[in-house]
């Protein structure tokens, strides 16, 4: 993911990389809060039904979820980490956050907004994808191709594609990248976890066969990107005994010489559950990785939800 370096800004992008505070308290949200509303085909994606999750039952598995999150905030800042996380129960409503809710890049994330819009594009006949489009998109979902996503940014309008993504899911706290490059596309865990929720069950606009597409892509992320970089940190490692369908980020020397490293998906056989978690680390690497996924595994022992 870019393994380039990057200008820090002096001003609003700057600010945003300070994004959480060590020890910060988790938020538990008895409801989500006002939901801002309420490609050789490798090898060829069939469209997935998408199950709803099932009828509101005890949110069992997030009992003292809030207590974990914050034994994670605060390893992770012992090691130097900040990060900062959002788990939502689609079932129940129930959002536990942890963090100050400070937008953050999120790197190669940003690809599930290409995605989005380049398929509504699709869906509303704007456009014609062809067998190699569609392997591209496969790859870039799959094993996050930086070349396909740029060609596919560039052929949307580039900012445009976060700015009509943002309006359509209500994501307020993402905005575009400040210098038009998608992988410094701003946004939040709790915008995220908002955005796949939307996705899985339509308001956000893209068309059910559409976003089974994404979907079916995500449950098949390669264990590493196409660059090479593992990309099973975080929430595929750390939630092991779970099915998962995650698009991961990574990216070097974000504000200084941080580690930027976020994970994000949809968790569990009924899609219960979405998460997004990530950290920032003045380390190398494979310390940034371990502590984003050591910190997963603090918030779920056990490797499940529940």
């Amino acid at each position: 993911m870019r393994p380039q370096r990057l200008k820090l800004l002096t001003i609003t992008a700057a600010a945003a990389t300070v994004m959480l505070t060590a020890g910060c308290e988790a938020k538990v949200y008895g409801a989500a809060p006002p939901n801002k509303i309420a490609l050789t085909v490798v090898p060829v994606v069939t469209a997935l039904e998408m199950p709803e999750a099932p009828a509101a039952e005890p949110a069992a598995a997030l009992t003292g979820l809030d207590a974990r999150e914050r034994t994670a905030t605060s390893d992770a800042a012992a090691a130097g980490a900040t990060i900062s996380a959002a788990v939502l129960d689609r079932n129940t409503g129930q959002l536990i956050a942890t963090g100050n809710g400070s937008a953050m890049p999120i790197a190669s994330v940003a690809k599930l907004f290409i995605a989005d819009d380049l398929l509504l594009q699709e869906a509303k006949g704007q456009i014609e994808l062809t067998a190699a489009d569609r392997q591209s998109l496969d790859t870039m979902l799959r094993s996050s191709d930086d070349s396909a996503a740029e060609i596919f940014w560039n052929r949307s309008g580039g900012n445009s594609v976060v700015s009509r993504v943002a309006a359509r899911y209500g994501l307020t706290g993402t905005t575009v990248p400040y210098d038009g490059k998608w992988w410094n596309t701003m946004s939040t865990t709790t915008d995220l976890v908002h955005y796949y929720d939307q996705l899985l069950n339509g308001t956000g606009g893209l068309p059910p066969e559409r976003a089974s597409i994404i979907l079916a892509n995500l449950a098949a992320s390669t264990p590493t990107g196409a660059d090479g970089y593992p990309q099973r940190f975080g929430i595929p490692d750390g939630l092991y005994g779970e099915p998962v369908a995650v698009k991961q980020g990574w990216m070097p020397e974000w504000g200084g010489n941080n580690w930027m490293h976020m994970s994000t998906g949809v968790i569990g056989a009924d899609r219960r559950y979405v998460m997004a978690i990530g950290s920032l680390q003045p380390t190398d690497d494979a310390t940034a990785r371990t502590t984003i996924t050591n910190a997963v595994k603090t918030m779920f022992p056990g490797g499940r939800i529940n």
